[in-house]
């Protein structure tokens, strides 16, 4: 099995969607009028969840009718906020099926298939045409990507001149070995961590001009904080990634927190133009 196959495989998860709209239910939620609200615990799987989106979101700010590809779109929370709130047409690549088939089965339920579209793909062979979209995301992805130069290039050529690429990933800011099993790999055969001079640099040789930058360690650390309180008072919720991830889920995530309380590692933003 070759690198992708076995990140797909990392994330795969036998009958998500059931898993997923059992899980919607059994939390009280109405699954005939589902709100985002009601998705947010569950369909934000990166560090700051739904206060990060909308944080970035706010920061991005793209006019409605914008043309946005999420390279590695999850299980859509972001890609259906921008869909939603901005009124942009945004077309979400991932690589793992369970991912795409619930990401879908999720937007219909919330009226938005119309504006948010889900397909399976490869981040280093993106099923698009040249200058298909003005802007792109990329949230927590490029951990799992060896080649990150073939990634922005492949961004760089859907992406018309002018066009916005926000990058939000967790970044190598310190020195010594990752305490794996991380959320996005249980062995280094999955895990691609680099710096920001490394973001900095294969961004630029892809033909981007690099913009804003901006640490969001702190945010995370205040956010995860709060939630791990809310949990002690309130006990362990009915949603949250845990539906995504298993019962590893905590494990995983109590190591992630440890890596940022010790900057080995930080959730980066970083703003670039395509030239």
């Amino acid at each position: 099995m070759d690198t992708e196959g076995e990140v797909a495989q990392h994330y795969a998860h036998s009958d998500l969607t059931g898993t997923v709209l059992a899980a919607l239910r059994d939390a009280g939620r109405d699954l005939d009028a589902l709100t985002t609200a009601d998705l947010a615990p569950i369909d934000e799987f990166h560090l700051g969840w739904l206060p990060q989106t909308l944080d970035f979101a706010r920061r991005l700010a793209f006019a409605p009718g914008t043309r946005i590809l999420d390279v590695g779109s999850g299980v859509g929370g972001p890609a259906r906020h921008f869909a939603e709130v901005y009124g942009c047409t945004v077309t979400g690549v991932d690589i793992t099926p369970d991912f795409v088939e619930v990401s879908n089965v999720l937007t219909a339920r919330l009226g938005l298939a119309g504006r948010a579209t889900f397909v399976v793909g490869s981040a280093l062979n993106l099923p698009f045409g040249d200058t298909s979209f003005d802007a792109a995301t990329l949230m927590h992805v490029g951990m799992n990507i060896a080649d990150k130069a073939r990634l922005f290039a492949e961004v760089r050529r859907v992406l018309q001149p002018g066009g916005t690429f926000a990058v939000y990933e967790v970044m190598r800011t310190g020195e010594g070995p990752l305490p794996l099993p991380l959320p996005w790999a249980d062995t280094m055969a999955t895990s691609f961590v680099e710096t920001p001079d490394t973001y900095r640099s294969l961004l630029a040789e892809a033909g981007f001009d690099l913009g804003e930058e901006r640490d969001r360690t702190d945010f995370v650390l205040e956010i995860g904080a709060r939630m791990r309180a809310r949990t002690a008072a309130e006990g362990p919720p009915r949603l949250g990634l845990h539906v995504l991830m298993g019962p590893s889920a905590g494990e995983k995530m109590g190591r992630l927190a440890a890596c940022l309380e010790q900057r080995l590692f930080a959730p980066l933003e970083m703003i670039a133009t395509a030239r």
